[in-house]
């Protein structure tokens, strides 16, 4: 094989490459769902580093019960066609301490395995674009760290980009769980700050049967390493409900 032609197939993989990551967005972080789709034949990874929690509140004899909770989820993403994916994810290893009244109580566990087809809806709009996600949780984790019935949803997303640095979406999840209903509703804005730094700021919504509405709002920034490679970092707190309810997290999406 000449140099020419080896030079050749190299330039060529790298644009494929290049094409491929201009198509692709990852999900993480943030509540909403992105409407890229991983390429085919490719995996995209993206973990938690971890995920934490704190939350106050009071019990039945009125003691204050502070929790923390970390928490290293991942989510695996494979295409299987020029429009579909398929999703793979674990809640991984969580662990939680639970303080009242000056005692703690330290615990760990697995969580529960997810898995759902992505599909991309073409709506012929360069500015524009779609897709859907039906998701099975399968309530696999140990005691006090799964959601103990299976919940089966269906996730909308829809992505508007106002200008190369502007872009702004609305995410709808159906969901069902031994027969409750709960609906959520994320409008998410995301906007380039400088060169590969990027922030989001998202509202989330949720009303579930019998309970009360939730409300929380959280915000964040993400750095792309590379056309492959994304770092991000988030912060959100409930603005609902009479106790304090904080989350932030660390996380690292790569695309294989």
């Amino acid at each position: 094989m000449t140099v020419f032609k080896v030079l050749s197939i190299a330039t060529l993989s790298s644009l494929s490459l290049s094409a491929f990551a201009a198509d692709f967005s990852f999900d993480r972080p943030g509540a909403g769902m992105g409407t890229g789709i991983t390429p085919v034949g490719r995996l995209a990874w993206e973990q938690s580093l971890p995920a934490a929690s704190y939350s106050e509140s009071r019990d039945e004899n009125g003691e204050k019960v502070k929790n923390t909770t970390l928490n290293a989820d991942m989510l695996f993403r494979t295409g299987l066609a020029k429009d579909l994916e398929l999703q793979l994810g674990w809640q991984g290893p969580t662990w939680s301490k639970t303080k009242v009244a000056g005692r703690s109580v330290e615990d760990d566990g697995l969580g529960d395995v997810s898995i759902g087809l992505k599909k991309a809806i073409d709506l012929n709009d360069e500015k524009l674009s779609m897709a859907i996600l039906a998701e099975a949780i399968i309530a696999t984790g140990n005691e006090g760290f799964s959601a103990e019935d299976d919940i089966y949803s269906l996730t909308s997303a829809v992505a508007y980009d106002y200008s190369d640095t502007i872009g702004t979406s609305m995410t709808m999840r159906y969901e069902v769980q031994d027969g409750d209903w709960a609906v959520s509703a994320i409008p998410g804005l995301e906007y380039q700050i400088a060169g590969n730094l990027s922030g989001f700021s998202e509202l989330v919504y949720r009303k579930a049967e019998s309970t009360d509405q939730e409300v929380s709002l959280a915000s964040g920034l993400t750095y792309a390493v590379s056309d492959r490679m994304q770092l991000d970092a988030s912060v959100g707190l409930e603005l609902t409900g009479g106790h304090k309810n904080y989350q932030s997290g660390l996380g690292v999406s790569y695309l294989f």
